[in-house]
C-alpha cells in the first residue's frame, strides 16, 4: 500500500456544529484549517477530553472535509465516558483535536476500475463518505453497500456518488443480515473493494474478495492508545516481519488503519 506523509498538527478545533443523527451516533463539524488543508480519505483524529483523568486521546474516523473552509466532520458512537463529552459539545466550543493521523485509503488503485465497491459496517461507514467524494470523479461504476444494527444513518448522503444497498440485522431495512448478506443478494459485482468496519465483516470480505480475484483494501477498527505508532497497543497480525516491533504484526494507527487485505490476518 501506497502511504501519505503528513504533518500531524493538534489543535485547538471550534465546534460548528453538532447533531444526533440516530441513538447513540452524532455528527460534529468543527473547524481545524491545518489539519482539514490535509486530509485524505480514511484518515482520522485524535480527540482529547476535558478531563484530566483520562489523558489518552480518543480516535475517530474523518467521515467529510470541506477543505474550502477549513473543517472537518466527524461521526462516531457514544461508547464510553470520553465520547459522551463530545457529544455534550455545542456550537462555539473548543475540542483539542490530533491529526490527520494513519494512512488512507489509495485513491491511485481506483484507476482504470469498472466496479468499484465501498463498503461500510457500523461506525465503519462515516470514513466511506468522504471516500465516495473523493472518488466520484473516476469513470468506474461506484456501489456502496451499507451495514447497519437496526437504524440508519448517512444512508441518504450516499445517494450522489453511487447505488445504494443495505443491509440490517433484523431486516426493516433493506436486506436482512449482514453486507455479505447483501452482496449476494443483490449480486454486487467488482473489481476494486474498499471497505471499513469491525473484523468479522472485514473478515468475511477479505475471503470474498479472494475468492474472486477482487483486489481489495480494509479499514481495521481497533482501540487506539497514543494513536502515532509509539505504544504497540493496536497491533494486527501480518504475514511479514515489521521492521519497527521485529515480529509480525503492524500498527493499526501508524501503518494502517487500511491495509491491502493480503498485508493482514483476521
Amino acid at each position: 500500500m501506497t502511504g501519505q506523509t503528513m504533518v500531524k498538527r493538534k489543535e485547538r478545533a471550534i465546534v460548528n456544529s453538532q447533531t444526533k443523527l440516530a441513538d447513540g451516533v452524532f455528527s460534529m463539524w468543527m473547524e481545524t484549517k491545518n489539519i482539514a488543508s490535509q486530509v485524505q480519505p480514511g484518515q482520522f483524529v485524535s480527540l482529547y477530553t476535558r478531563d484530566g483523568a483520562r489523558l489518552l486521546p480518543r480516535p475517530i474516523s474523518i467521515c467529510e472535509t470541506d477543505r474550502e473552509n477549513g473543517r472537518i466532520r466527524i461521526v462516531y458512537r457514544v461508547v464510553g465516558e470520553g465520547t459522551a463529552e463530545f457529544s455534550g459539545c455545542q456550537e462555539g466550543d473548543f475540542v483539542e483535536v490530533l491529526g490527520p493521523l494513519g494512512n488512507g485509503f489509495p485513491l491511485e488503485a481506483a484507476k482504470g476500475k469498472k466496479d468499484i465497491c465501498l463498503i461500510g459496517g457500523g461506525i465503519g461507514i462515516p470514513p466511506m463518505l468522504e471516500l465516495a467524494k473523493a472518488l466520484k470523479e473516476e469513470d468506474g461504476n461506484i456501489r456502496v453497500v451499507l451495514g447497519y444494527r437496526d437504524q440508519l444513518f448517512l444512508k441518504e448522503e450516499f445517494l450522489p456518488y453511487g447505488e445504494v444497498f443495505v443491509a440490517t440485522e433484523d431486516g426493516r431495512n433493506g436486506t436482512k443480515g449482514t453486507v455479505s448478506d447483501a452482496i449476494r443478494e443483490q449480486a454486487v459485482r467488482a473489481d476494486l473493494v474498499f471497505a471499513c468496519g469491525p473484523a468479522p465483516m472485514l473478515k468475511a470480505l477479505k475471503a470474498w474478495a479472494a475468492e474472486n480475484q477482487i483486489e481489495c483494501y480494509l479499514s481495521l477498527e481497533e482501540r487506539m492508545a497514543c494513536g502515532i505508532g509509539a505504544c504497540l497497543a493496536c497491533v494486527c497480525k501480518t504475514p511479514d516481519v515489521d521492521s519497527h516491533s521485529m515480529v509480525k504484526n503492524r500498527r493499526i494507527c501508524k501503518e494502517g488503519p487500511v491495509f491491502e487485505a493480503g498485508e493482514v490476518e483476521l
